[in-house]
């Protein structure tokens, strides 16, 4: 249960990917966290940052980079381990004491398996929040639409660079404080 209720953490995951099949000597890892606070009362985004991780078991693809704009060279440069990433969140964010949120249950579940494949402890408390499923619902759609059509359906304009997650997190707040509101 989510102990402090004042903000929402927002995460935004960018993992290695790869276009068509994953290849047989990879595992999807993260390699961005997006996170940011929502202020519940004021919608006040806050703390918003990148944190870049260093892949474990896959490569960069150059489609990956393609996509997130995330170089291998910018993870050399900036990243950290996951390890080091969740206790960050932890530590930084209060990530077990607050509730998170996420846009579908995609980055749930990657931090699930990413977590039980590296025998590390899962950085999150029980409360999540899937902003994608509340926008249909709460918009009667009978469809979930992707993050950019939820933000032009609000008439939000896109801030950053989609699929970069320190942007899509803030991106994904804006759309969770107008479901709150």
């Amino acid at each position: 249960m989510a102990r402090k209720l004042d903000k929402i953490l927002v995460v935004d995951i960018e993992a290695t990917c790869w276009e068509g099949k994953v290849p047989t000597d990879m595992e999807s890892d993260i390699i961005e966290i997006g996170i940011c606070l929502l202020d519940v009362q004021s919608g006040d985004i806050s703390e918003n940052r990148g944190i870049l991780v260093k892949p474990e078991r896959s490569v960069i693809s150059p489609f990956c980079t393609e996509l997130t704009t995330i170089t291998s060279e910018m993870i050399e440069e900036g990243g950290i381990s996951f390890k080091d990433a969740l206790k960050i969140l932890k530590d930084d964010y209060l990530s077990q004491s607050r509730a998170w949120a996420s846009f579908g249950a995609y980055d749930l579940k990657q931090f699930q398996r990413q977590c039980t494949a590296l025998g590390v402890g899962y950085p999150f408390g029980p409360s999540h929040i899937n902003v994608k499923t509340m926008f249909a619902l709460k918009n009667k759609l009978g469809h979930e639409l992707g993050m950019v059509g939820a933000l032009k359906q609000l008439n939000i304009e896109l801030e950053g660079t989609h699929h970069r997650g320190v942007d899509d997190a803030k991106n994904i707040a804006k759309i969770l404080y107008a479901i709150l509101n």
